[in-house]
């Protein structure tokens, strides 16, 4: 039988992202997310629903995440699910979390203080820059031969 754990989850940080390190230096992070549900009740009244999940990030993701996003501002994440079990010190129980590990972080809507766009960055486009197009290509994205370059802004996100 074929397994899938895949989830995908749009929502707000709870709370402003903390990034801290493995003793081998990999950067880890744990968000909250709160992602809202809104639907018509039994009568008709609109209702809204908030379900909070915890995330943890790993490597480049993690530092992405305590570098540009804060508590209210919307990300998408994809990633898997994951059962932590312990056994609690003070009464001696197990306990157990279900949670999400990122394994792709999306921003959602305009950078801080930039332009507007409204269009998100993935983690990829972070991290590489933009490909060009092939030379026999008829429709070219590059701005005219005339059109000087634009000027570099050192308060902006570099992506």
């Amino acid at each position: 039988m074929a397994n899938l754990n895949k989830v995908m989850l749009m929502g707000n940080l709870t709370r402003d992202p903390e990034v801290r390190y493995t003793p081998k230096g990999t950067a880890v992070c744990d968000i909250g997310l709160a992602i809202n549900r809104y639907f018509s009740g039994e009568n008709g009244e609109k209702r809204e629903d908030t379900t909070f999940v915890d995330v943890t990030l790993w490597g480049r993701s993690a530092e992405i995440a305590g570098e540009y996003l804060k508590k209210g501002r919307p990300v998408f994440i994809e990633g898997r699910l994951q059962l932590d079990t312990w056994d609690d010190k003070t009464s001696g129980q197990k306990r157990s979390k279900l949670k999400v590990v990122g394994e792709g972080l999306q921003l959602i809507g305009a950078r801080e203080g930039g332009g507007s766009g409204g269009r998100g960055s993935t983690l990829d486009e972070m991290e590489e820059p933009p490909r060009g197009r092939a030379s026999g290509s008829s429709r070219s994205s590059a701005p005219s031969k005339n059109a000087p370059p634009p000027e570099p802004d050192d308060d902006e996100i570099p992506f």
